[in-house]
Formats: C-alpha cells, sequence, structure tokens
C-alpha cells in the first residue's frame, strides 16, 4: 500500500492558543508512569488487530508531545519496536515548542530514537508572536532551530501569514528569513479562524478583522513563487519541501496508507488483519481516555468499517492535496475501487479544459491554478453515485 504508520497524540500544553482547535488541554499535573503504561498497552491492543506489520513512520503530535519526558518517548518507541516492528529508515517525528526548556531536551529525544523534530515557530515577529498567543519570542524561536539543526537528522518549522493586516512585503520579509533558516522542509499555514476557538470568539466580538480573501489569495501566490524559486516548492497544500525532504509520515495519510491512532482524539484508518480498513477516533477528553485504557486496552468512540465506496472519497480528497496527485495504480491498491469509479470524468474534462486538473490513465491532480480551489474542486470531481 502506501506505507504503515502510528500516530501518538500527547494532548498536553503549557498553554492554549487562540487559534488552535486541536485536541489540547492544559494540566497543572500528569501522572507520567500511568501515562506511558497506558500508551504501551493501546499500542498492544493495535498490534493484535492489525496482526502487526512494520511501521514505517511514528509521529508524536498534540498538544506539545516535546512536553512527554523523554524516557516515555523512548518506551513508546520501544513498544512500537517490539509489537510493530520498525522499518530500518523509519522516520520518527516529533513536534515541539521552541522554549529553550523542550530545546534542551533535544538531545535526550533524539537518544530516545527521535529522528526529525517539527517546531511551531509561527513567527519571528514579537507582535505577531503575542497575538497568537505563544510562549516564546523571536530568540528562542532562532536558538531552537539551531539546535534542531546540530541535534537530528531532518527538521522543519511551521509559520503561520496571513495574519491581520499583514502586508505583502511583510510577508516576503518572514518568508524569505524562514527559508534562510530552513533544511529542506517547510509548513507554511493559512491564519483560519476555526470554530470554538479563542480567535473565534474575538472575531464575533470584533476585536479584530481576518484578512480578507483576495490579499490572502495574493500572499498564497506569493508563497508558492517564492518557496519554488528557492528550491523547496509546495508538494501538499501547505507544505513545501526539497525533492527527499517530505514529511514521510504525512505521505503515508495523503497517499491514503494504513495507519493507528494512538491517545486521547487520535484518529486512525488502520487495516486489519483480514483486511478491512476502519475508521477509527478516540476518545477525547485525557482523563476519560487514561481510564478506558487502563480498563479495556482501548478508549475507542469510533469503530467502524469503511465501505471502499467511502475510503475512495477519502483517499480523493487526501490525494488532491498533494501536487503530484493521484496515482490511479496506487488509489486501487489501497481502496479496493478504481479512481473512474470515483471521478466524474465528464466533469474532469470539463475542469481540465479550464487548466484547472490534470487527468489521465495514470491518476489526476489539481494544477496550480486549481489548488486554491482544492475543496470546491474535490466535490465537483466526485461522481454521483446515487441510484437512478
Amino acid at each position: 500500500m502506501s506505507g504503515f504508520g502510528v500516530y501518538i497524540h500527547w494532548p498536553f500544553c503549557i498553554s492554549k492558543c487562540p487559534y488552535c482547535d486541536f485536541n489540547s488541554h492544559v494540566r497543572d499535573e500528569v501522572d507520567q508512569s500511568r501515562w506511558r503504561a497506558a500508551l504501551i498497552r493501546e499500542i498492544a491492543t493495535w498490534a493484535e488487530r492489525t496482526g502487526g506489520g512494520k511501521a514505517d513512520s511514528v509521529f508524536f503530535g498534540g498538544g506539545t508531545p516535546s512536553l512527554m519526558p523523554p524516557g516515555t518517548a523512548g518506551a513508546v518507541l520501544d513498544a512500537i519496536a517490539g509489537h510493530f516492528g520498525l522499518s530500518a529508515d523509519a522516520e520518527i517525528a516529533l513536534e515541539a515548542n521552541p522554549s529553550s526548556v523542550e530545546a534542551a531536551r533535544f538531545a535526550d529525544f533524539r537518544a530516545a530514537g527521535v529522528n526529525r523534530v517539527s517546531l511551531g515557530v509561527q513567527s519571528f515577529d514579537e507582535s505577531a508572536l503575542k497575538f497568537l498567543g505563544r510562549a516564546h519570542d523571536s530568540a528562542a524561536a532562532l536558538a531552537a532551530i539551531e539546535t534542531a539543526r546540530r541535534t537530528f537528522e531532518r527538521f522543519s518549522f511551521d509559520m503561520i501569514y496571513a495574519l491581520p493586516g499583514q502586508s505583502a512585503a511583510d510577508w516576503e520579509a518572514a518568508l524569505r528569513r524562514a527559508l534562510g533558516l530552513a533544511e529542506g522542509h517547510l509548513s507554511l499555514y493559512q491564519l483560519t479562524i476555526e470554530p470554538n476557538t479563542g480567535f473565534a470568539g474575538q472575531v464575533r466580538r470584533g476585536v479584530f478583522q481576518p484578512l480578507d480573501d483576495d490579499p490572502a489569495a495574493d500572499l498564497w501566490d506569493l508563497t508558492q513563487e517564492i518557496t519554488a524559486a528557492a528550491g523547496l516548492p509546495a508538494y501538499e497544500t501547505s507544505n513545501h519541501a526539497a525533492p527527499g525532504q517530505e514529511s514521510r509520515h504525512n505521505l503515508i495519510y495523503w497517499r491514503y496508507g494504513s495507519w493507528v491512532g494512538i491517545g486521547p482524539g487520535a484518529h486512525g484508518r488502520p487495516v486489519l488483519s483480514d483486511g478491512t480498513r476502519r475508521a477509527t477516533a478516540n476518545r477525547t477528553k485525557p482523563e476519560s481516555w487514561l481510564e478506558a485504557v487502563e480498563t479495556s486496552g482501548h478508549a475507542l468512540a469510533e469503530d467502524r468499517p469503511l465501505p471502499p465506496a467511502e475510503q475512495g472519497e477519502e483517499a480523493l480528497m487526501m490525494g488532491l492535496r498533494l501536487a503530484e496527485g493521484i496515482d490511479a495504480a496506487r488509489f486501487r491498491r489501497n481502496t479496493g475501487m478504481a479512481l473512474a469509479d470515483i471521478v466524474d470524468s465528464d466533469m474532469a474534462a470539463d475542469l481540465a479544459g479550464q487548466g484547472l486538473v490534470r487527468a489521465d490513465a495514470d491518476g489526476i491532480a489539481l494544477r496550480p491554478e486549481g489548488r486554491l480551489l482544492l475543496d470546491t474542486l474535490a466535490a465537483r470531481l466526485l461522481a454521483d453515485r446515487t441510484p437512478a
């Protein structure tokens, strides 16, 4: 298929950022021994259900997994290696905040087995960092990038743009600075106001006005132009990399491989030992997840079979995010369906004629002119399978 990955969700943060809609929680104390044991037990449960199989990647996400003791990360990786096995070149990635306290532990995480780190830098501007609710300053971000460079085989960092009032000149200066510090990979996200976040409440109260769509689209175009010229073109909607430096774990998602989700709120699309694919999601509240795993070995809030048609729709939505698009042969291997069974061929031909889509017998992809219209075009490409 398209690889097998293990996602580990560590739900705890120092504070909740106002733009964040991830399953993250602030707790004064965390019983580290209980959490370590529960993560290991859930890994064992999924190894039994899937029949094992070597993991091509492990991703510690959150929350802020760099707040996890490095010893816990090591124990989790030992459990994955014991129950599943790890490919010889497996990518072991960890999300981290660029605080001095967390950066000081990078060497311990590297000793535990982590070989790639993703830093939540978001900005080098002090006022922007304050607006975004980040706990670090620019100096800490720069120091963490340098520490990551010295410690890990591969590293990346995130930036957020299209902030309220941000000009093209402001973003270009920030982006060029980021490119000068990057080493093969950057994640560049436009600020999105998600429901039930601090920013959503601020916008509702008139505290600030998000950047309008047209200037935000201009910043998108500028981003594509500058990153491509710098040798880090977009390989996915918000991710840019030099060839061979792409996030291997995230490629498993976008190419619709198989993965298990471990930890509170973690989602998975595992292929079980009988060859069926499941849609899974864990309980989101940390305490509820912990108690359920200790009692039953899992904390599933959703666990259902995915019929081929739904797999095809998901694979289409995920694959169109990639610049490479969807390979027809891989699509059939991963879903059991032909790409032609999911895609409306007449619509694909029409969109190709408009210069928005590339479609042929080998697969389908969005052209650069269509990538800003991802959701709209994906919905239009889905074949209507409603019975007559």
